[in-house]
């Protein structure tokens, strides 16, 4: 049996292109970015959804904002 010589340099990982790693950084940067754009725009819509359905579950009959003319 013979031992591993222990001066031997052992290379590290090797080193990832530097395109790459930014590139699947910006990715995830972008697909984040549109889902928050998703989120907020899906959270508004519920919002109003919600408002609209109790104002009309209260029995009201004026529940649509009418916006005057300029």
């Amino acid at each position: 049996m013979s031992k591993p010589d222990r001066t031997e340099k052992r290379d590290g990982p090797p080193k990832p292109q530097s395109g790459d790693s930014r590139r699947g950084a910006i990715a995830g940067l972008i697909i984040a970015a549109v889902i928050l754009g998703v989120g907020l725009w899906l959270a508004r819509d519920l919002t109003a959804a919600s408002k609209m359905q109790d104002c009309v579950m209260s029995g009201r009959s004026n529940c649509n904002v009418i916006d005057p003319a300029r």
